[in-house]
């Protein structure tokens, strides 16, 4: 069974979000060992916003480097862009993925070249609860197009 990491920075608050996250995370029970991180979110201002960025990501890596790095993708507005048949196609060729969600700073130099591979929801920006939420609305997608259940038309 396919096994999913989800690493993300920042806690989710609203029940709104809460509740999506956990809708998704049953509907994919059949199909998907889902595991959540959740990395706190460093405090920042306008001084000091490149070493909030630089700290937060540090503590990321210690975490990343618990998985294997071929497995690991950051999500970006610039990564590799796909739709859901090829993302389907992405997540049936795998066994253990780790995707990671940024914070409000985004990805500081040092984690994009120590992980280079990236796979974007959008060119858009969007709050990292949204992301969690299209993130996990995509997997079940592709889930169900690769056990030929009917939801993607």
């Amino acid at each position: 069974m396919l096994k999913i990491t989800i690493i993300a920075v920042g806690k989710i608050k609203e029940k709104f979000w809460q509740e999506s996250i956990q809708e998704y995370s049953k509907r994919l029970k059949p199909y998907v060992v889902l595991d959540f991180v959740e990395i706190k979110a460093e405090a920042f201002s306008v001084k000091n916003k490149k070493q909030s960025q630089i700290k937060e990501n540090k503590h990321l890596i210690n975490i990343l480097e618990k998985y294997e790095s071929k497995n690991i993708y950051l999500l970006a507005e610039d990564g590799k862009e796909l739709n859901s048949l090829g993302f389907s196609k992405f997540i049936e060729s795998k066994l253990d993925l780790v995707f990671v969600i940024g914070g409000a700073l985004g990805w500081a130099e040092e984690i994009r070249k120590k992980y280079p591979q990236a796979i974007s929801l959008s060119q858009l920006t969007m709050p990292h609860e949204m992301a969690r939420v299209v993130l996990l609305e995509q997997i079940y997608r592709a889930t169900t197009i690769i056990n030929d259940k009917d939801y993607h038309y």
